[in-house]
């Protein structure tokens, strides 16, 4: 798992997301899935350089159907980030490093 990238499953999303003090991005990926990939640097580099105001989390929903069922995940990737225990927005897809950022200080 990368650095600043905590992994997450069923058992410890509501501890680690909903319970949050910071809000989150959750990353719902699969191992065989080329887009989730892909995305996967751009968001340690993120981890990198926003880690002190987001925390950043994946979920693989091949391991994990609960939590992704709950947040309708229908593809992947898909992004959720969380502010104060609600689902403040959502990404599906492929997305540039610029667009994350922008979403992720929407927040602030």
């Amino acid at each position: 798992m990368a650095e600043g990238i905590l992994e997450i499953d069923d058992n410890t999303f509501e501890t680690e997301v909903l319970n949050s003090e910071k809000p989150v991005l959750v990353d719902f990926w699969a191992p065989w899935c080329g887009p989730c990939r892909a995305i996967a640097p751009l968001l340690e580099d993120l981890a990198g350089t926003m880690g002190d105001k987001i925390k950043f989390v994946k979920c693989n929903v091949d391991e994990n159907p609960v939590t992704p069922g709950k947040y309708e995940i229908r593809s992947i990737p898909t992004l959720i980030l969380f502010k104060d225990s609600k689902v403040f927005e959502q990404i599906v897809g492929m997305v540039s490093k610029a667009k994350l950022e922008e979403t992720i200080n929407k927040m602030f």
